[in-house]
């Protein structure tokens, strides 16, 4: 059984810092694709990051980029997200998704095959 579990998630004032990370297990984490998405009160699931199976490609958002970076070490089978100058709007669920090597559109979620429960992120102004 596929599991990712995501933690690192709570409340920070605008311009600080959260780690989340997303622990996979039940796949051969090395080799698939993974994707961090979110999703804020009351607006549809959004593309944050993609990070490919090997970590050498990595794609963000353009409402991320310079702030937010991810990672990830197959040998913990984890997968990170660094956040940095958190603000408001970043406020959401962060969900982490695998999906196959080959996905061709990594930034919709309809591509990804597995999805874990979400963590809380909070920006307070």
């Amino acid at each position: 059984q596929v599991q990712l579990v995501e933690s690192g998630g709570g409340l920070v004032q605008a311009g600080g810092s959260l780690r989340l990370s997303c622990a996979a297990s039940g796949l051969t984490f090395s080799s698939y694709a993974m994707g961090w998405f979110r999703q804020a009160p009351d607006k549809e699931r959004e593309f944050v990051t993609y990070i490919n199976w090997n970590g050498r490609n990595t794609y963000y958002a353009d409402s991320v980029k310079g702030r937010l970076t991810i990672s990830r070490d197959n040998a913990k089978n984890t997968v990170y997200l660094q956040m940095n100058s958190l603000k408001p709007e970043d406020t959401a669920v962060y969900y982490c998704a695998a999906g196959r090597p080959n996905l061709l559109q990594w930034n919709r979620g309809s591509e990804y095959n597995y999805w874990g429960q979400g963590t809380q992120v909070t920006v307070s102004s």
